[in-house]
């Protein structure tokens, strides 16, 4: 009895552990909350590109929000998603409450891609999708600042990532943008 206990045991935790690795073999497994408090799956974007970028709204580069407006603008009708996720782990940056995020973007960059709910993007405690982030594209998808970039192909493969200092409407990013755009990755 003890024996097919523990084999049944063995069976489960095996189970559990290829169930969660499958969840985590694209970017669309993952979720987030909206930055209005609402479920945030990343599947709903399933079969379209996303550009996903760790923000902060007292940083030297909260000007890129502007950029990221422009690409929103230019590329959403032929399926870019921009997505912006506050984070707090630069030099305390981004000290608001998600209510006072979300108005200084509207306010201050007309911003009306999604944002999620500020999150942590590196560290032990960092959410579970930067982790995967830097398992797929490795040590360069570890945010060093704020506003890195990471490109997501439509298949939901993490394909790219781009430092704070590459401009969001930057010729590599436009470039590889257009290609997933054209179908070609």
């Amino acid at each position: 009895m003890r024996a097919a206990l523990a084999v049944l045991i063995a069976l489960v935790l095996g189970v559990a552990a290829e169930q969660t690795k499958a969840r985590e073999d694209d970017a669309y497994a993952f979720s987030f909350v909206a930055i209005e408090g609402n479920p945030l799956p990343l599947a709903q974007f399933r079969g379209r590109p996303l550009l996903v970028v760790n923000t902060a709204s007292l940083c030297g580069y909260t000007y890129q929000y502007a950029a990221l407006q422009r690409l929103w603008t230019r590329y959403r009708e032929r399926g870019l998603v921009v997505l912006a996720v506050p984070s707090n782990d630069f030099g305390n940056q981004e000290p608001g409450t998600n209510a006072q995020i979300k108005t200084f973007c509207e306010t201050n960059f007309g911003i009306d891609f999604p944002i999620t709910e500020k999150v942590r993007v590196r560290g032990p405690d960092a959410h579970p999708f930067f982790a995967w982030l830097r398992r797929e594209l490795g040590e360069q998808a570890v945010p060093r600042w704020n506003f890195h970039k990471f490109l997501i192909g439509p298949d939901g493969r993490a394909l790219a990532t781009w430092p704070s200092r590459v401009e969001p409407d930057s010729p590599a990013i436009t470039e590889a943008i257009e290609r997933l755009l054209a179908g070609s990755s």
